[in-house]
């Protein structure tokens, strides 16, 4: 759906890219910098919480800056309505991707790395970013990857007592009414790198049963890939939130899986303790 509407005199309004409960994800043409944007434009049925989440969440990116995040390039309102302003990226989304089938490992590997060095670095600044999923997963035109839509992204000591994010993708303690903190974002990638590895969603669903599955048994991952990727995806899916390894230590791992290729199929057992695991996974691919 393209609107073609013009905005602040300034950004033309192309088709819709996507949106979540509180705001709509445009294609848009800055008019004065002849360059292409995206603009995430309010919801007037929700005006009120919509408009403090927006202008919440251009707050906080106006505080980083990491290359693996969309840079916030201009905030500005639609009569009462705010509206952001933000890098596009024209390689569409990771769900899009995952919409043609299953990945390569080197590739996930990749893309894992990158992710999981965003969150390090937002974790390290008190963020949690709460909604990790495919579709906040973005690429522009050279593949390059940036983790998108901070709407829900909280710092460790908001209370959050509402359940928010995707129901597939929610840690356990977010079902559960624990606490929330940087370890729920990993688990979250761990299911996303996992979808890739099978091309199925872990835990299917919108609803309250989605999101309790994964309170009633662990992901099944695959030894697909070999024993250094079941361990890595087994450890980041930990169901206890303190059994996790932090972002920067998945980051680390799956760059070096994404520099030794694809990993031979291992029947060996598995380590027990996910430092053991880790430590395994990445001397295995390094040689």
């Amino acid at each position: 759906m393209s609107t073609n509407t013009i905005i602040d005199h300034r950004y033309r309004l192309g088709p819709r890219l996507g949106g979540g409960g509180m705001a709509d994800v445009f294609e848009a043409r800055d008019l004065r910098l002849r360059r292409q944007v995206a603009v995430k434009r309010c919801r007037s049925s929700q005006r009120d919480t919509a408009a403090q989440g927006l202008l919440a969440e251009a707050e906080l990116l106006a505080g980083l800056s990491h290359p693996g995040l969309l840079r916030l390039y201009d905030v500005g309102y639609e009569g009462r309505r705010p509206f952001l302003v933000l890098q596009f990226a024209a390689g569409g989304t990771l769900r899009d991707r995952l919409d043609c089938g299953r990945m390569t490992s080197a590739r996930v590997a990749e893309i894992g790395a990158a992710i999981a060095g965003v969150l390090s670095y937002v974790h390290g600044r008190g963020i949690v970013h709460r909604d990790v999923k495919p579709d906040n997963i973005l690429f522009d035109d050279q593949s390059e990857c940036y983790l998108a839509d901070f709407g829900i992204a909280r710092t460790e000591d908001q209370a959050t007592p509402d359940l928010f994010g995707t129901a597939g993708y929610l840690a356990p303690e977010q079902v559960g009414c624990g606490e929330v903190g940087p370890a729920a974002d990993v688990y979250s990638l761990g299911l996303v790198l996992l979808e890739c590895m099978t091309g199925q969603v872990e835990y299917p669903g919108t609803g309250a049963e989605a999101a309790m599955a994964r309170l009633a048994h662990p992901p099944k991952v695959p030894g697909t890939w070999g024993r250094p990727w079941r361990a890595v995806l087994t450890a980041m899916t930990a169901t206890e939130p303190g059994r996790r390894p932090d972002a920067a230590t998945c980051a680390a791992t799956l760059r070096a899986l994404a520099d030794g290729g694809p990993m031979p199929i291992s029947s060996e057992p598995r380590p027990r303790s996910w430092l053991v695991k880790l430590a395994a996974a990445a001397c295995a691919a390094t040689f």
